[in-house]
């Protein structure tokens, strides 16, 4: 990957305390798993910006190497990855996804 991508990737993460990298954005998600985790989100009254992964193919290849992960929606807080959606959900039900989300590091 390009030295470009890579510090764009990383500016990004960095964009907002919280940042998904999904398929669509908030207003429209274009996949199940990007709807749920924007519905968590928006249920904990979250602010989060999203980057739409479909638009950007280096955006989208590039984040799946900087993560190691290869699936999307991807969450990321404090610039680094929290996890998909199954982990998402798996904070959630165990409480753990509001000290991620509201508690400053």
């Amino acid at each position: 990957m390009e030295e470009d991508t890579r510090n764009r990737i990383i500016d990004l993460t960095k964009s907002n305390r919280v940042v998904l990298f999904m398929k669509g954005n908030k207003m429209f998600p274009q996949c199940g798993f990007s709807a749920h985790v924007v519905g968590l989100l928006k249920e904990k009254g979250a602010e989060f910006d999203t980057h739409n992964i479909l638009a950007d193919q280096e955006l989208r290849q590039g984040l799946k190497e900087i993560s190691n992960w290869p699936t999307y929606p991807q969450l990321y807080v404090d610039g680094k990855l929290v996890g998909g959606c199954d982990i998402v959900n798996d904070l959630n039900e165990s409480g753990e996804l509001d000290k991620i989300l509201f508690t400053e590091n």
